[in-house]
């Protein structure tokens, strides 16, 4: 590649992830791809992170760390110094795979009409265990209203569609990223989705999806609100309008039951049912589980989850494992060569 091909600009907000900042960044400014701009906003971190931005200062486009309004407000602030055509974020407990944006740029290259494109994640655990393998599609805009979630770490868009569609609303705090899909997709159509691991998602108790999950079932619920009222979705919404609902109290109700509310989980579960039961079924194990939960039998809702998933396949590594363990030795190569 030369300097011909486009500036990528990656942009990484953070707060008080001082013990897997270091990891974030050297995914990124270890990829073989060689224009990027990488620049990180800090909301004022108070646990070590500065400390790291600054050992690793002279190799970042820009950064600072001061207090913001939260994560939508870092993002707008990042994207605002961005110069790049093509436009990222990786959340500073992510990583990218090597290769990532290279491969990105490749399939924005080859669809010149695509506004967008994603590729799959592989979820970790804090000390980069891999547990679940989060494809990214292929999702259309009917798939993305009810809540078809899209790994974020591996969507790349390119800056026409992140400005036509009003960048990251800072209103959301939860769901920002799935409100600037929904709104893409309406533009630009589906992303081009690539079946390649193009980021690792990590999940840990100080995770905001963990710490906080009640609010994302909170918004989950306003974005189903959101479509029926936006009139540039309403000939979708129309046709989808039970089943947009249904997997919305379904997304409520699994952040509910993660948040350690099963009966609030059930509740939500139910009205799914209601509402579109084939799209609640996606999750009935999950339903069940918050039954189980709330009688408190939880040790038999974990053996029925345990039962539940003993038929579906096993995640799905990518190739050149060992490549990534070297590059990121907090993925246990053992571990990786299980899943192969």
């Amino acid at each position: 590649m030369t300097s011909t091909q486009p500036l990528v600009s990656v942009v990484t907000p953070s707060y008080n992830q001082a013990a897997f900042l270091a990891h974030t960044l050297r995914s990124v400014l270890g990829q073989d791809y060689p224009r990027v701009e990488y620049i990180v906003v800090d909301g004022g971190s108070t646990d070590g992170s500065v400390e790291v931005l600054r050992r690793y200062a002279p190799r970042l486009a820009w950064w600072v760390s001061e207090p913001d309004a939260g994560q939508a407000d870092a993002l707008r602030k990042g994207f605002a110094r961005a110069r790049g055509d093509i436009l990222a974020w990786l959340n500073s407990d992510d990583m990218y795979a090597p290769g990532a944006i290279a491969a990105a740029v490749r399939a924005l290259q080859a669809h010149p009409r695509a506004g967008w494109v994603v590729g799959d994640a592989l979820s970790i655990d804090a000390a980069g265990r891999p547990f679940h393998h989060h494809r990214g599609g292929p999702w259309d805009l009917p798939a993305l209203m009810t809540l078809h979630i899209l790994p974020q770490p591996a969507v790349f868009f390119r800056r026409a569609a992140y400005e036509q569609a009003g960048g990251v609303d800072p209103s959301f705090r939860f769901l920002m990223d799935h409100h600037l899909w929904l709104r893409m997709a309406r533009d630009w159509g589906p992303p081009v989705y690539v079946p390649q691991v193009w980021a690792f998602a990590r999940y840990h108790p100080q995770a905001k999806n963990l710490a906080q999950a009640a609010g994302f079932g909170a918004e989950a619920l306003r974005l189903a609100r959101w479509l029926s009222t936006d009139p540039t979705f309403a000939a979708v919404y129309r046709r989808h309008a039970r089943a947009v609902w249904a997997a919305a109290h379904r997304f409520a109700a699994r952040y509910w039951l993660d948040g350690g509310h099963p009966w609030r989980a059930l509740a939500h579960y139910a009205r799914a049912w209601w509402l579109h039961p084939p799209t609640a079924a996606r999750e009935a194990h999950r339903a069940v589980f918050s039954l189980l939960a709330g009688l408190g039998l939880t040790a038999l809702g974990r053996w029925y989850l345990r039962f539940k998933r003993r038929g579906l396949p096993p995640v799905a590594a990518q190739r050149g494992w060992a490549n990534v363990h070297a590059l990121y030795p907090e993925v246990p190569l053992e571990d990786a060569h299980a899943l192969l």
